[in-house]
């Protein structure tokens, strides 16, 4: 996707990631959890949701329909990527 192109669907091919086994994933460059990342973790419970209504452009609200289920879940995690993006320190 290019700029602001939102008539383009991804091109991941997400039946074959769909289709791949926990054997087929390649973790290798994943650190083994320890005894000291469970003695530094915090549990974090999810924020409560809220529902709003806003406008966008039609074009916005297909091309994430178009992603497929849990579109709406995409739209809310874009919107917190750039919120957080433009947090102030």
């Amino acid at each position: 996707m290019k700029g602001n192109d939102l008539s383009t669907t991804t091109k991941t091919n997400l039946e074959r990631i769909d289709a791949m086994t926990d054997d087929m994933i390649d973790t290798s460059d994943i650190p083994p959890l320890t005894d000291s990342f469970f003695a530094t973790a915090k549990w974090r419970m999810p924020k409560q949701k809220v529902k709003v209504t806003v406008e966008i452009e039609q074009e916005v609200l297909d091309w994430f329909k178009a992603q497929g289920a849990g579109w709406e879940h995409q739209l809310a995690a874009a919107i917190r990527i750039y919120a957080h993006a433009h947090k102030v320190a």
